[in-house]
């Protein structure tokens, strides 16, 4: 099983393990010694002390999981080097958040996202953004991270998926359960840096397989450095890069509780600002840590001298997303695979214990909370750790339905998204900029957002046995359908606002673009660093043209 790793690999892996544990005891120590009264704002939200290069690391390192290590490097071999503008645009995304968002979440107080939707608009919302989130979650993050955890256990150990999945979530689930956020953020940090050096060491080696940039240039397929594609391709055309992706952006990075939740916990609002651009330097990374080396496995998997070979489905067709474990073994020296295995297992890990986290934080403070008020702070902690146990059972058995839905793990966690972000992404857009929405347009517009996107999700389960209309429905391209849900959106709850109608919300003034609404405090080196990193992305879209 371990006939690929020296003892010195093994050695570093258990290290990177020991370590992790050491971090989730001392803060269950730590939070143990503090006043019960904070127990569940310790737990959930670590106490609202975090710094800025806390959250800005936290942001990365949760963020990057399964659809990068697994499904993003699996993009880069499979020809898709267009998945990587869903990093880079996260970074402006991240801007958005810090300089729009935040300010309004931060001045009103609240635990999760759903709250401020019911200070907006009322209870009917919050409770919807909770179970829909939860539904999310399961069907996004944490079933396709355990399923990745299952094959980077199969790719490098060789043990059964199964028992590769069942095992990613057993270290996890342990260490999120006994320490709550603070834990999170700072086993994040950890992760944050073991997967850098581990991703910086696989490009340099891969690299120097193939004789540097040019030979990678040279063997690798044509177009397969590009993030540019015509608007008629099946995965990422230009125009749903520019048109559908930042809707997804703006309901995964600006409204959901998943990622928010680490920037509710910093000290100040200057401290969530300068964790977000941080973060979004950060998230310029993954097109060289994941991508990039995608189209290295593929540039060494063909031609003379050929030294990976991809595995194929059951279906007969190849399987790129094993392209990162793959590498690792082929190109990497001693010692440098146990860093890259931990830097996998660590990516894993780290966006498993914050879905964990933030799903056991809507159902207690938006749910449970709300049926029992009189809920003890140690009752409600308890709460929190049971529903993480549940959710690790419903991720599971969410796994083989996932399998239906066709493309790369990648692909496959973007298209169910985008049948889920847009309705969200709309209410929350434009209730903060407008006080003339109401709670009423509000609820049409989710429930009709959703049934919209569950007909597709539906559809394209049972797609084999469609045809004409149905089928044609099926085949938008996920980006595409998601601007064109938005548009429905956008429209419904603008016409679904009588003007006669009072606005609703309790603390509307607070938390709209109206008189009292918070001041958007600046700072000369944010507005610097916005601009630098404004920059940067405007440089990678040409660089890859």
């Amino acid at each position: 099983m371990f006939a690929k790793l020296s003892a010195l690999d093994l050695t570093v892996i258990g290290i990177y393990f020991l370590a992790v544990f050491g971090i989730a005891l001392f803060f269950y120590i730590q939070r143990k010694r503090r006043a019960k009264s904070r127990g569940a704002e310790s737990y959930f939200l670590g106490g609202r002390n975090l710094g800025w290069w806390v959250v800005g690391a936290s942001l990365f390192a949760s963020n990057i999981g399964s659809e990068h290590l697994i499904g993003l490097a699996g993009a880069g071999a499979k020809g898709d080097f267009a998945a990587g503008h869903m990093e880079i645009l996260a970074a402006l995304m991240l801007l958005l958040l810090g300089w729009f968002f935040v300010p309004f979440y931060m001045k009103s107080g609240v635990f999760t996202m759903p709250e401020f939707l019911e200070r907006r608009y009322n209870t009917w919302a919050r409770n919807y953004l909770s179970w829909i989130s939860i539904a999310a979650y399961v069907m996004t993050k944490i079933s396709v991270t355990i399923a990745a955890g299952g094959i980077v256990f199969t790719a490098l150990l060789g043990i059964d998926f199964w028992t590769g999945a069942i095992l990613i979530v057993l270290f996890t689930g342990i260490y999120t359960v006994i320490g709550g956020l603070k834990v999170v953020v700072y086993t994040d940090f950890l992760q944050m840096i073991v997967l850098i050096g581990g991703s910086i060491a696989l490009t340099y080696y891969g690299l120097e397989a193939l004789n540097g940039w040019e030979g990678l240039t040279q063997k690798a397929p044509e177009g397969s450095l590009s993030l540019w594609r015509d608007m008629n391709d099946k995965d990422f055309p230009w125009t749903g890069i520019l048109l559908g992706a930042p809707i997804l952006g703006v309901w995964y990075w600006c409204t959901d509780q998943f990622i928010v939740q680490r920037v509710l916990a910093a000290k100040n609002l200057d401290h969530a600002r300068k964790g977000t651009i941080f973060g979004g330097f950060l998230k310029l990374l993954p097109l060289f840590l994941f991508v990039i080396p995608g189209v290295i496995a593929l540039a060494l998997s063909t031609g003379d001298g050929a030294i990976i070979e991809f595995p194929l489905k059951t279906n007969g067709d190849v399987d790129y997303d094993a392209a990162l474990p793959l590498l690792s073994l082929a190109v990497l020296p001693s010692g440098f695979k146990g860093l890259v295995i931990a830097g996998l297992l660590a990516a894993l890990m780290s966006s498993l214990s914050s879905v964990f986290n933030s799903c056991s934080t809507l159902f207690t403070m938006d749910i449970y909370q709300k049926i029992n008020p009189e809920a003890s702070q140690k009752r409600l902690v308890y709460v929190g750790q049971i529903v993480t146990v549940i959710l690790v059972v419903l991720g599971l058995a969410w796994i083989p339905l996932m399998q239906v839905i066709k493309g790369g793990l990648f692909q496959k966690l973007q298209s169910i998204q985008a049948y889920i972000a847009p309705p969200i992404a709309a209410v929350f857009l434009f209730g903060i900029l407008s006080k003339k929405i109401t709670a009423k347009a509000a609820k049409i517009t989710l429930l009709t957002g959703a049934v919209i996107g569950v007909s597709r999700l539906a559809l394209e389960i049972g797609q084999d046995h469609l045809s004409g209309p149905l089928l044609a429905f099926t085949e938008i391209n996920f980006l595409h359908f998601a601007f064109f849900l938005f548009v429905v959106c956008s429209i419904v709850l603008r016409v679904a606002s009588n003007p006669k109608e009072a606005p609703t919300g309790s603390d509307i003034d607070l938390i709209t673009y109206s008189r009292g609404s918070v001041n958007i405090q600046k700072s000369k080196i944010n507005l610097v660093l916005t601009i630098l990193l404004i920059f940067s992305v405007l440089t990678l879209w040409y660089v890859f043209k």
